[in-house]
């Protein structure tokens, strides 16, 4: 049994239904698939935070890497995003805790971001945050878009129309594909996509829970985070290169929450519970969004911890490629050719 649609987005995390979401408001006709388990974009605090991206990304690189400019950029897609489609977004600010404040300010100013320094934190009103789980379930849900269930394991074409397989031995086909399959091995690629593809890192991802509520903003510092999320809070995150399972560290889970609750005054003394997911990195830690290089074949893949931020710039990079239109200015540095 086979079925046909205009695009085809492959997986349901926030680069894949953000893509199919701006796909539908510029009046395609969007199918996504999506095996229905292990969504990273779920395991987060749903942070649009790029201040304090771009902070960590510059110390990361010893001072060498400014995305300043394409993080602010990004944020900047959001207030209309949300309002299109009725996501909740918070811009209450966040703030940073730990040793050295006063360097903290001046590095985040130097990056062009405004902060207030406090006697025990720095202050940025840049970072905002949504709720992953109910922009996820927004997202699918949709007016017009098609959602359905399965994995598919290969993708290919005849020159003229894609054919996407599923484990079970339906196709599915489709003028354009857009594959957003996180860190998911296995797929089935005509070269070379199948070679920018292989150069996702999988990174595994662990947070923890709480039913009560400890801050009024997201408090980030050098062990982690803690951050608001419906009914109590958010403590992560650990990041484990090359590991895809999926079940709990309760040893190093619990040594993250004990060093995020004593940055904001707290022991670890409260109940949590654990969710783990991977999610894809690129060789440079920002996405491949945009054409595959192949007519008809677009990638949205691998934010590394930034999916949330980096959704509606993601989407509209990839459908202005894919109906032909100019690429944005920061177009170039998500191109997935970049790796080729």
């Amino acid at each position: 049994m086979s079925s046909s649609t205009e695009v085809l987005v492959i997986g349901a995390g926030v680069l894949g239904l953000s893509t199919a979401a701006e796909l539908l408001r510029r009046g395609h006709a969007v199918t996504v698939v999506d095996p229905g388990f292990g969504n990273a974009s779920a395991v987060a605090a749903g942070m649009i935070a790029p201040a304090f991206e771009a902070l960590a990304d510059w110390r990361g690189s010893d001072g060498r890497l400014d995305r300043g400019d394409l993080f602010r950029a990004a944020r900047a897609h959001w207030s209309a995003f949300a309002t299109a489609f009725d996501l909740p977004l918070h811009r209450e600010g966040a703030e940073w805790r730990g040793p050295d404040l006063e360097t903290v300010a001046s590095q985040l100013r130097w990056l062009g971001f405004a902060a207030e320094r406090t006697n025990d934190a720095v202050l940025t009103p840049a970072d905002w945050r949504t709720e992953p789980v109910a922009a996820l379930t927004r997202l699918r849900s949709l007016p017009g878009l098609t959602v359905m269930a399965g994995r598919v394991s290969s993708v290919t074409t005849d020159g003229a129309r894609w054919t996407a397989i599923l484990d079970e031995g339906s196709g599915l086909a489709a003028k354009t594909v857009v594959l957003a399959t996180g860190a998911v091995g296995g797929l089935d690629l005509p070269e070379p996509v199948a070679g920018l593809v292989a150069r996702v890192q999988p990174i595994r991802g662990q947070i923890a829970v709480t039913d009560r509520h400890l801050v009024d903003r997201a408090v980030r510092g050098p062990a982690g985070y803690v951050a608001p999320c419906p009914g109590g809070a958010v403590i992560g995150a650990t990041m484990d290169p090359d590991r895809i399972d999926l079940e709990p560290d309760l040893d190093r889970g619990q040594g993250l929450v004990r060093a995020c609750l004593a940055q904001i005054g707290l022991s670890d003394d409260l109940p949590v519970t654990w969710r783990v997911g991977v999610r894809g990195a690129s060789p440079d830690g920002l996405p491949m969004a945009g054409t595959s290089g192949l007519t008809g074949l677009h990638l949205a893949l691998a934010p590394r911890r930034n999916g949330w931020l980096l959704g509606p710039m993601v989407a509209r990079t990839v459908v202005d490629g894919l109906e032909g239109r100019a690429a944005g200015p920061f177009a170039p540095a998500l191109d997935p050719r970049r790796f080729a």
